[in-house]
């Protein structure tokens, strides 16, 4: 099982990860163990997770939600279906 997860930073930009553990991978990310980014760009807060079923279906999915604007991942995460489409 994998979650693709978005993760509020401390200076209001969203981080988009999979992990197969998201409580896991959050502490990293707040200990300076997670990716590039968050180690300048301090976490603050879980928004988003998604599962899936295995790896590949996760990095796809987490590659799709990286290439959409920041209001697109904003209707994502508060489930507006109907933003969703329209972004």
């Amino acid at each position: 099982m994998y979650f693709v997860y978005i993760l509020k930073c401390e200076n209001g930009s969203l981080y988009t990860g999979i992990t197969n553990d998201v409580t896991r991978r959050f502490e990293e990310h707040k200990n300076g163990k997670g990716g590039r980014y968050t180690r300048s760009s301090k976490v603050v807060s879980i928004l988003y997770t998604e599962e899936h079923p295995d790896k590949s279906s996760a990095l796809k999915r987490e590659s799709q939600i990286k290439k959409w604007t920041r209001a697109k991942k904003k209707a994502l995460i508060s489930r507006d279906k109907e933003l969703l489409k329209k972004l």
